[in-house]
């Protein structure tokens, strides 16, 4: 019997990219809240999403670090991805969602899981300044004035640019993310005459467990998206940027929520 929780299933059940949730982040992000055309949001929607009139959205870049049962941080080859994802802000039955229309990844694993939970994740290229405990000039200061900045390219293509300078720590970090996370699962047949019909098409929010945020600061941010071909990004390109910010969080993956679909 062949064994596993994804493709490729095996003997032992050990080849199998994804293991078996629960799936537990950690990472640094970095942040730009933006507003686009609100014609060009609403148009990213699903069915079952409703337009939030102002536009507005989120593009963070995120450094991640993995782990399921068995220490997987060990294992860093596989464990640690970065990540470029834009959130739109839209509504679900009067409910204020976070819609996430493009999101790109470094690792194939991150790949799989993101398409089991409905993020929409391709390959990518992401990048972002990092800080270091120990002071230099080749580090920014987690602090006051301290500038990063992130990139995420596709397919050879720059799409994303973002910098970020910091002015004053959040009090209150789970300000920064307050929506919840709504992904459409969506899974295509190749049966000749029912490409039209998906095996599975169903809207769904994110359950974050034990989610925690800290040393979290914000300040100004610049955001851009650049046209590239095969990508649809740059029609939310930012029609004004606000606040920038720089933040740890982490939290576990071990359910969803059904909406409809």
């Amino acid at each position: 019997m062949l064994h596993g929780y994804t493709l490729p299933l095996s003997p032992r059940g050990e080849a199998a990219l994804v293991p078996a949730p629960p799936w537990h982040y950690a990472g640094d992000v970095l942040g730009v809240e933006f507003w686009a055309a609100p014609e060009a949001t609403a148009a990213s929607l699903p069915q079952g999403l409703d337009p939030d009139p102002s536009g507005r959205g989120v593009a963070m870049f995120i450094d991640w670090q993995f782990s399921a049962a068995d220490q997987d941080y060990l294992d860093p080859v596989r464990s640690q991805y970065r990540e470029f994802m834009v959130l739109i802000d839209a509504f679900w039955q009067d409910t204020p969602v976070a819609w996430c229309p493009y999101i790109y990844v470094d690792n194939d694993a991150a790949l799989a899981r993101g398409w089991i939970q409905g993020f929409p994740k391709k390959l990518g290229a992401v990048h972002q300044t990092r800080a270091f405990a120990a002071q230099g000039p080749a580090t920014p200061q987690v602090g006051p004035g301290g500038r990063f900045a992130a990139t995420a390219s596709t397919a050879g293509q720059r799409i994303a640019e973002a910098l970020v300078t910091l002015g004053q720590p959040v009090p209150d970090a789970t300000a920064l993310l307050t929506r919840p996370t709504v992904n459409l699962r969506h899974f295509p047949r190749l049966t000749d005459g029912q490409h039209d019909k998906p095996a599975v098409h169903e809207l769904v929010m994110a359950v974050f467990d034990d989610l925690r945020i800290d040393n979290a600061w914000a300040g100004t941010g610049e955001l851009s998206f650049l046209a590239a071909r095969g990508e649809e990004l740059d029609a939310l390109a930012p029609t004004r940027t606000g606040m920038g910010f720089r933040a740890s969080l982490s939290y576990t993956v071990n359910d969803l929520h059904l909406l409809g679909g």
